[in-house]
């Protein structure tokens, strides 16, 4: 955790950055084109539109350093304890690489790959049984991560199976899905760490009834015997561990969907790229590590410049979902106002998370990007080679993300105010060379390492989510007074009385 003195030498930093455009500190050091992108494997990022200048950067490097980060890096993938609030482990990295020291870590990994072999058996079991359709119920990371990955690997599917998702409890997706699906094809995947998530047993009891019986129904979750008690045959439960959590739980079991969509290959391809950044993370020297570049990147933003905002803006349709995956990983971790030790915080911390695909999202919000009075930085993605035949189009694509890139840095003066672009506005561009299952699986463990990392310049604990309970609890409390139970309703929040009333009148 950074004390008083790296936060202070921050603003300073940052005091004396804000003097300068981001122009002028590209034209003020030479070579800043190279020295400030890295490369690993298929991944090159450029950070050299960030508005700092090296001076800030090195100290930054020097200080995360100085504070022992390596070691708390080494805690994570050996297995120690380090969610306190719930005293778990955290150890998602062992579903992918085997890079921790201890028994319990190589416990870890040892059971992920033993799933691994369930979930080829439990594939095949499916095609025996003439199963042409997966139905995959789950809300959070249960849904996010999945949904994001078959969607962008799509083309690499051969499995046969057609996969759909349903995560939100709003019965008008599951009537469509009922009404197209033949119940005696489809496979229904529960997917839900507690097997308590009520979105998911809202749906699941319907679904359950619409097959007929349980023989199709299958369950990923830590919780058997919860399972068991919703009637899952034993054989259909797929396990997931405490040291698991949801929005870091694509490279588990969760994902059984994407390995019945796209097939064990591809996604063994796409845990070897998170292992690779997993290594990286854990091997590279500060100042060439992704990572810690990334991670430093977003608390400059966040502290040093105050934006309070950050954008991901991904240049290729397939990655359409990226943004609201990461909106789960990175604020859902780092939306916290409380220090390891309880102290409220003394920086803010998690931006809020906006974006979507860049080329239509220039006609919808680039206009507050370029023009607004609020800055707000973007993570700019891109894939060089592209995945379809139509090489006019992915030109037009690419040149739009680097005009954009350029624009938002540079701006354009007018002598009409109207026309006039302030520029100096920060962006990274990471371009992907392709976009493979490889590629992606080193994308998204970046984020996740990076999430890590600021949680620990902040000092708070980014692996709980204690902000999403008290909702539900309140919800569970409403639920028969919404179906019209009108007994007692004293005790209620006025305001939450009043509109209950205009429902019930409905």
């Amino acid at each position: 955790m950074w004390n008083e003195q790296d936060w202070q030498a921050l603003a300073g930093h940052a005091q004396r950055c804000r003097q300068q455009s981001i122009s002028a500190l590209i034209a003020a050091e030479p070579g800043r084109q190279t020295a400030f992108a890295r490369r690993l494997g298929p991944l090159y990022c450029s950070f050299a539109r960030q508005h700092l200048d090296a001076e800030a950067l090195a100290d930054m490097q020097q200080r995360l350093q100085e504070s022992g980060i390596q070691a708390e890096v080494r805690q994570l993938f050996d297995g120690v304890r380090i969610n306190r609030s719930e005293d778990r482990a955290v150890l998602h990295t062992a579903l992918r690489s085997n890079l921790g020291d201890s028994p319990e870590s190589r416990a870890a990994y040892a059971a992920a790959q033993a799933v691994l072999e369930t979930m080829s058996r439990l594939a095949g079991r499916l095609k025996d049984q003439g199963i042409t359709d997966i139905l995959s119920v789950g809300i959070g990371g249960s849904d996010l991560g999945p949904r994001l990955v078959l969607n962008a690997l799509s083309e690499f599917g051969d499995s046969g199976f057609r996969v759909h998702f349903l995560s939100s409890a709003d019965g008008m997706y599951l009537d469509r899905y009922t009404t197209v699906l033949d119940p005696q094809k489809t496979a229904v995947l529960l997917v839900s760490k507690s097997f308590g998530t009520q979105e998911t047993l809202i749906n699941g009891a319907v679904l359950k009834a619409w097959a007929g019986d349980s023989e199709r129904i299958f369950a990923i979750t830590a919780s058997a015997s919860r399972a068991a008690a919703f009637d899952v045959p034993p054989n259909n439960i797929l396990p997931i561990w405490d040291w698991v959590g949801g929005r870091f739980s694509v490279w588990s079991a969760v994902a059984f969907p994407v390995v019945l969509g796209l097939g064990m290959p591809v996604f063994r391809e796409f845990l070897r790229g998170a292992a690779d950044m997993d290594a990286h993370f854990i091997n590279a020297p500060m100042t060439d590590n992704l990572v810690y570049w990334q991670a430093l990147m977003s608390v400059w933003n966040r502290n040093g410049m105050g934006y309070g905002t950050q954008g991901i803006i991904p240049y290729d349709e397939r990655l359409e979902l990226l943004p609201a995956h990461l909106q789960q990983v990175i604020m859902e971790s780092l939306g916290k106002s409380v220090t390891l030790d309880g102290a409220d915080c003394l920086q803010a911390t998690s931006p809020v998370l906006m974006g979507a695909s860049g080329n239509p999202s220039q006609h919808s919000f680039f206009q507050y990007l370029q023009q607004g009075i609020g800055t707000v930085p973007l993570d700019i993605i891109g894939v060089v080679i592209s995945g379809h035949s139509q090489p006019t189009n992915h030109h037009f694509i690419l040149a739009n993300l680097l005009a954009q890139a350029e624009s938002l840095a540079n701006g354009q003066p007018s002598e009409d105010p109207q026309r006039r672009y302030p520029g100096n506005r920060p962006s990274t561009v990471m371009l992907l060379d392709e976009l493979t299952p490889y590629a992606l699986g080193l994308l998204l463990a970046l984020y996740e390492h990076s999430v890590f990392v600021q949680s620990r310049i902040w000092g708070i604990n980014a692996f709980d989510q204690w902000g999403v309970e008290l909702g539900k609890q309140i919800a569970t409390g409403l639920m028969p007074c919404v179906e019209g139970d009108q007994s007692d309703l004293s005790n209620l929040d006025p305001i939450t009385r009043e509109l209950l009333g205009v429902m019930l009148k409905s």
